[in-house]
């Protein structure tokens, strides 16, 4: 298990990223025990493999069209 601070390194985003995307509801899922958020290493390499792209006309933010429709 990561802590925020250590799962923003390996994601390439700042702490205050991950803070607003949890709660926004979006960003990779977590583990909350108690007060301590934990991010399990296979949950950001799986998030990050659904972020892949082949080409940049393709839609920038389908994920949220996905969740939208």
């Amino acid at each position: 298990m990561l802590k925020v601070r250590d799962a923003a390194a390996r994601l390439g985003l700042s702490i205050s990223t991950l803070n607003k995307w949890r709660v926004y509801g979006t960003g990779p899922t977590y583990l909350k025990l108690g007060s301590a958020v934990f991010y399990d290493p296979a949950d950001l390499d799986a998030w990050l493999a659904e972020r892949r792209r082949t080409s940049t006309w393709s839609a920038g933010n389908d994920n949220q069209q996905k969740a939208a429709a």
